[in-house]
């Protein structure tokens, strides 16, 4: 889904007049999707398993950063000798697991871009009952599961919560689904929460603040330098203006940029535009990894891919919080 402008009134002012009559008729949605939220939340029993579960979550709909942080908080648990693994949804993929992501074997089709991603770099996991899939890794030997977003399902108790926070976008115009980007409110989501991760530059938000809860600041890095010469940009993640601003800072030269909505399946259609605007400026394609992901196998070697990774700038500080989960889980 593309997010609706109205959705960015926090980010840009000019946004918060729009659409008046959409969104009044929009507040009994919204009214109406808090009601059911909070009823699953208080009839819900969540399962327990023996192993370490983390969850990289947020209070937003998309674009915060939760997958390259689900991916660096592994690379950290790994790097104490714990097995550990993420375990997602596997969004648009038509496999409901639990399994074992299998880059030689799942396309984006069987298990979702980010899985797919994920998996790339590390062991990942696909379950669309969660409580199901944690039992799947733990009794195949995994030593900690990283939930990839999960913070608005119930059914896995959880033994720490990470809200991942876009610092330049914290919670748009402050309003629930569909009236604003909110999962559900700010405030109650950071009190079920046991620390924040704030992405990028930008004060702390006042909902962070008052939550009393620790936060940390981390920040996306491209892994290398941008590619020389002129390139047409595209991505299909929940903020795209993200991925522009990466390239931009890494040097690159951008003559043309497309956006498209969160998970977008790249038709034929939209290839051949893409195509013929690289062509028309003499440029190159590029993309995000998550987007290179869910091109064609033979459209993926003329595309470029500009990865990043998350960096916390006190890495002491998050080692700290996870280290007495596996003082608990040690024998």
């Amino acid at each position: 889904m593309k997010a609706p402008y109205f959705w960015s009134a926090g980010l840009d002012p000019s946004a918060r007049d729009s659409a008046p009559m959409l969104r009044a008729l929009l507040t009994p949605v919204s009214w109406l999707y808090l009601w059911g939220f909070r009823r699953k939340l208080a009839r819900a029993v969540p399962e327990r398993v023996s192993v370490p579960v983390i969850c990289i979550g947020n209070v937003t709909a998309g674009g915060t950063g939760k997958t390259p942080v689900a991916e660096a908080i592994r690379a950290r648990i790994t790097a104490r000798g714990v097995r550990a693994a993420t375990l997602s949804r596997g969004h648009g993929g038509r496999e409901p697991g639990p399994l074992k992501v299998d880059t030689a074997r799942h396309t984006f089709h069987d298990v979702g871009d980010e899985p797919l991603l994920l998996a790339a770099t590390g062991e990942a996991w696909i379950g669309r009952d969660r409580a199901q899939g944690a039992r799947a890794m733990e009794a195949a030997g995994v030593g900690a599961v990283l939930m990839d977003d999960g913070h608005q399902n119930p059914s896995l108790a959880k033994d720490f919560t990470f809200v991942v926070i876009d610092a330049a976008a914290p919670f748009g115009n402050g309003h629930v689904l569909p009236k604003g980007p909110l999962r559900e409110p700010a405030a109650s989501g950071l009190a079920r929460a046991d620390a924040v991760i704030l992405m990028g530059d930008g004060p702390v938000p006042a909902a962070a603040l008052q939550s009393g809860k620790p936060v940390l600041r981390a920040r996306l890095e491209a892994t290398g330098p941008a590619p020389a010469g002129p390139l047409v940009a595209f991505a299909g993640i929940g903020r795209p203006e993200k991925f522009l601003d990466s390239l931009k800072a890494a040097g690159g030269d951008i003559r043309d940029a497309v956006p498209y909505a969160d998970h977008h399946p790249y038709t034929a259609g939209d290839l051949n535009f893409l195509r013929n605007l690289a062509k028309r400026d003499g440029a190159r394609l590029i993309t995000t990894s998550k987007d290179h992901v869910r091109l064609p196998p033979d459209i993926q070697p003329d595309v470029l891919v500009f990865p990043v990774k998350a960096v916390f700038e006190d890495a002491a500080a998050l080692d700290a919080l996870l280290a007495p989960l596996f003082k608990r889980a040690e024998p």
